[in-house]
């Protein structure tokens, strides 16, 4: 019976347990890729390394040093063509209020001279009535005199 339950822890921990043999499978693996890489990879990742370390201490303070160069010159042209554009928008501002100040001088004229035209309209009628009053009048104080006349002075 005890070779029995051996047997069967045997055959329990060859069925259940595979460590060994994952272990002897991942060691085979790591011997193979080493040889056959020869460590390409660490290679490869020490060039990136050194190409990264340069690019930070050469490239990067020389394009930094480029950028802000040509984004000062951009800067300076953009605020030049701004100060421009609004100079333009000034002078059609301008424009139009000098073109609708025309037009109200113009509009004002027209108006003074219709009422100029009314007013010598108005000031005929007035000379008119009046003529046609002085007339009554005089007519009026000259059948008075007559009449007057008519009568003795003392």
């Amino acid at each position: 019976m005890d070779k029995i339950a051996k047997d069967v822890g045997d055959i329990q921990s060859r069925l259940i347990d595979h460590r060994p043999v994952i272990q002897g499978e991942i060691r085979y693996f790591v011997r193979e890729f080493e040889e056959k890489r020869g460590f390409r990879e660490s290679r490869l990742l020490d060039n990136l390394n050194k190409m990264v370390v340069e690019t930070n201490e050469q490239m990067l303070p020389k394009c930094s040093e480029h950028m802000h160069q040509h984004l000062f010159e951009a800067l300076t042209r953009l605020e030049a063509a701004n100060h421009m554009s609004q100079r333009i928008q000034q002078r059609a501002l301008e424009a139009q209020q000098s073109t609708q100040l025309q037009v109200t001088i113009d509009r004002r004229k027209e108006d003074w001279d219709e009422f100029l035209k009314e007013q010598q309209r108005l000031k005929e009628e007035v000379d008119e009535e009046h003529a046609k009053a002085v007339g009554r009048l005089s007519v009026m104080y000259s059948e008075m005199k007559k009449d007057l006349a008519k009568f003795p002075r003392f």
